[in-house]
């Protein structure tokens, strides 16, 4: 018998019984299932507490006390689903169902392990937000709350959730607020090292003051996005395309609000009624291989789109990986305002 169906119980057992259960699996937990194992609700050691200050009996049925709506997950999702959904709920356990709602697992949050990966994620911090002031007088940009918690946080996040937890800050601009919050990443379950820009250094200028190198491929990515992409689709995609560097891309659309003439010479062939026009523009979401950095003047401002055209122009294997997921870059009051009223939908949603 697995560890976990030693805690389903049904809603003919009572109170005594769960409370046996929960003490002799030491899970805190338990799942209510009917005759045919199918979830009807969860059970914790609070919920007992609970029922017996209020007064029930250790002979009632644990019906009275379950929680008869408890969250779930579908069975056949990857790892970093379920610990998405438990910790934007704050579950510390989670039953997974079949498509039936028959209970096939429960993934517990001390023991949920997510793989992880190697590679280095290297965050540029060090804009000055003069778009965004003055929010940002006292405060770097990737600081400012969007939803409850700062933008820097939720990217650290959004990485975190497929296992990358090696970051690289590249600070300049208040970074103290910055080092003061994070520290060396051990509240957040990663680790995080500092460099310090003394000038303007351009985001792949920056790189350059990195002294040890990663010797994988990596993440380069500006602070002051918020995005929901897959970043193990992302570097899937850069390895299996056996390339130097990938920059992701994002589909951006305009209306030209005036008739666009078409001319063949003197002769005016067309008339196209306030075109739509459809372009790839740089999302700022980068994965390198570590060969970059020979392309990198050491001390100098040298910006990403610059080192792409240098690797261009020799004709390195270079990749646009288009993202279709959320992504908005907070440049201005009016983005900034945008990302808070989006966030909660965004990223706190429940389906899974």
């Amino acid at each position: 018998m697995k560890q976990w169906e030693k805690v389903q119980v049904t809603k003919k057992q009572t109170l005594l019984d769960t409370m046996k259960i929960i003490e002799e699996s030491s899970l805190q937990f338990a799942v209510v299932v009917d005759e045919g194992g199918q979830l009807v609700g969860t059970v914790t050691d609070g919920d007992i507490r609970r029922g017996i200050l209020r007064g029930e009996g250790l002979d009632v049925s644990i019906s009275s006390v379950m929680n008869a709506t408890p969250t779930s997950a579908k069975c056949g999702d990857k790892i970093h689903k379920y610990k998405q959904l438990m910790h934007s709920k704050r579950l510390k356990q989670l039953p997974i169902v079949d498509e039936r709602n028959k209970v096939v697992d429960i993934l517990f949050a001390d023991k949920l392990n997510v793989s992880s990966n190697k590679n280095t994620v290297i965050l540029m911090l060090g804009g000055l937000g003069t778009r965004l002031r003055p929010l940002t007088n006292d405060i770097p940009k990737p600081m400012l709350k969007v939803g409850n918690k700062p933008i820097l946080e939720t990217i650290v996040e959004g990485f975190k959730q497929y296992g990358y937890t090696n970051f690289i800050f590249s600070v300049n601009y208040k970074k103290d607020v910055i080092q003061d919050y994070f520290q060396h990443g051990e509240a957040f379950g990663v680790s995080i090292e500092y460099v310090e820009e003394n000038k303007r250094m351009g985001t792949a200028g920056a790189l350059s003051l990195i002294k040890r190198r990663p010797t994988e491929p990596f993440f380069v990515m500006n602070g002051d996005l918020l995005t929901q992409i897959n970043f193990d689709q992302l570097m899937q995609f850069h390895i299996e395309n056996d390339s130097m560097a990938t920059m992701c891309v994002r589909e951006y659309e305009y209306q030209i609000p005036y008739g666009v003439i078409e001319t063949d010479g003197a002769s005016l062939i067309n008339i196209k009624e306030k075109p739509i026009h459809r372009s790839f523009i740089n999302a700022g979401i980068y994965v390198l291989n570590p060969a970059v950095f020979d392309y990198i003047p050491e001390g100098q401002f040298y910006d990403m789109p610059t080192l792409f055209e240098q690797l261009i122009a020799e004709d390195r294997r270079i990749s646009a990986f288009p993202i279709h997921e959320y992504w908005l870059d907070i440049g201005q009051i009016e983005e900034f305002k945008r990302a808070d009223d989006e966030y909660s939908k965004i990223f706190t949603k429940e389906e899974f």
